[in-house]
């Protein structure tokens, strides 16, 4: 089949699965605080001493609206609210710290946004500095942040290599000044290159850069040159992946284009095939989904030694089993439950400053679920999963492999008795065929479009 067939019959509503279940098919209704804490006590029991635990930190201000976000965010050019934002997320982590049954262990931690780059370099180093207050470094951390290439100083950078960050992802975007209007994010060359060079002499050891394809007026052409002046900078990491066009959720911009300024299926396929040939060509590894990494990138290395994780950060070097996040909207994951915290300032200081931890929803995950999470997270970091061991199996398999079977006869993944394997061919489909997974979204019938298309 032709790969605009199987684009056109492939192309359906998706998620990323950066985590099983999704948000949407969480079972709220036996979800409490209380059995979240059971849940990652319980995690931190088992792991803290011997894998540590990672913290994602939510920093959600920006000064403008970038209209491609669909992340949770407050613009402002007020900066007077970084102080009360950190003193809370600050609180947060200590109402966590007393509840665990030892001194944690932090193998990771990583600052997302908004724009964490909003912060002063002082307050991020307060921020940072707190966080240790009430805990020790694992012999391998790492830290890493979000950095907005117009605002990330060479004081920030000087500062965060000194409390130990080493990477930092810069998000790009397109180079092409039509679709940097389009989307509210004009940002020159020049301001990534010395973003990118700052970071070099700072010590970065790890510089990444985001870029997308199917953005609103964006075309095959304008992927090559974005990909061709990145290039010129070879950063150590690439995620090179697609404009998730979600208008229907509150605040994120999107509706200030429509679907007809956006490229068809086939035109973002082909944005991507070219993009990833030129990635290739330039020495760059495909791993997973997406993500491009250079062979001395550690990215690179925990794919070798099958190391390479998945979770609500996107693909890791880094694994542990329990992940807290602070800060608004932020998800935490235990490995046996999710926990989302509220999503506004002003609701999340509230609880903060009433001692009570800031989470509205959540999921408890059952036996079914922690099997084919181990599947689909296989299947997202090795493109492979196996049921060789009993504990691998549920009752729901064998009609999973029968879904599949189509799969197989379009040549997108290999069946046999005890594993799968998903193909070159497949690579671009991993998300439809995770989705052969996905029980719980299998039951229950969405009401409306809940996620991006797969392709």
């Amino acid at each position: 089949m032709a790969a605009s067939e199987l684009i056109g019959k492939y192309n359906v509503p998706g998620p990323r699965y950066t985590s099983y279940p999704t948000v949407p098919y969480w079972d709220e209704n036996t979800f409490s605080t209380n059995h979240w804490k059971t849940s990652f006590i319980r995690s931190f029991k088992e792991s803290n001493h011997s894998e540590g635990i990672s913290l994602y930190i939510h920093l959600p201000f920006c000064e403008s609206l970038c209209t491609f976000c669909g992340c949770n965010k407050r613009i402002t050019k007020n900066h007077s609210v970084e102080d009360p934002y950190i003193n809370s997320v600050l609180k947060e982590w200590e109402l966590y710290t007393e509840l665990f049954p030892a001194k944690p262990v932090i193998k990771e931690i990583h600052l997302g946004g908004g724009t964490p780059t909003f912060f002063s370099p002082e307050n991020l180093k307060l921020l940072i500095d707190g966080i240790f207050e009430k805990a020790v470094r694992s012999q391998k951390f790492e830290m890493s942040f979000e950095g907005h290439p117009n605002n990330t100083t060479k004081r920030h950078l000087e500062i965060l290599a000194r409390l130990g960050f080493s990477r930092v992802s810069y998000g790009v975007q397109d180079y092409n000044l039509s679709v940097q209007k389009a989307i509210h994010r004009i940002q020159p060359f020049e301001h990534v290159k010395n973003a990118t060079d700052m970071a070099r002499e700072a010590g970065f050891s790890s510089i990444g850069h985001d870029i997308i394809f199917g953005l609103p007026f964006q075309t095959e052409a304008h992927i090559v040159h974005t990909i061709e002046k990145t290039k010129e900078l070879m950063p150590d990491r690439i995620a090179f992946y697609s404009y998730a066009h979600v208008p229907w959720i509150k605040g994120n911009g999107q509706r200030g284009f429509s679907d007809a300024n956006l490229p068809t299926a086939d035109e973002k396929r082909s944005q991507y095939e070219t993009g990833k040939k030129m990635l290739l060509e330039a020495g760059y590894v495909e791993i997973g989904m997406d993500h491009f990494a250079l062979v001395t990138d550690s990215l690179y290395e925990s794919v070798v030694s099958r190391n390479v994780h998945r979770n609500f950060m996107g693909y890791t070097s880094s694994k542990t089993k329990l992940m807290i996040g602070l800060g608004i909207s932020s998800i935490s994951d235990s490995w046996y439950g999710f926990a989302q915290n509220v999503k506004t300032v002003e609701e999340y200081q509230n609880l903060i400053n009433k001692e009570i931890l800031p989470v509205f929803k959540g999921h408890i995950l059952d036996n079914e679920d922690l099997v084919i999470r181990r599947h689909i997270l296989n299947i997202m970091c090795k493109l492979e999963t196996s049921w060789y061991s009993r504990d691998r199996f549920f009752d729901g398999l064998p009609e999973v492999l029968v879904s599949l079977m189509e799969m197989q006869n379009d040549g997108l993944l290999e069946i046999d008795s005890n594993y799968i394997k998903v193909t070159e061919k497949g690579r671009p489909f991993v998300r439809n065929i995770c989705m052969a997974f996905d029980r719980r979204m299998q039951r229950k019938k969405a009401e409306g479009q809940l996620f991006s298309m797969t392709v």
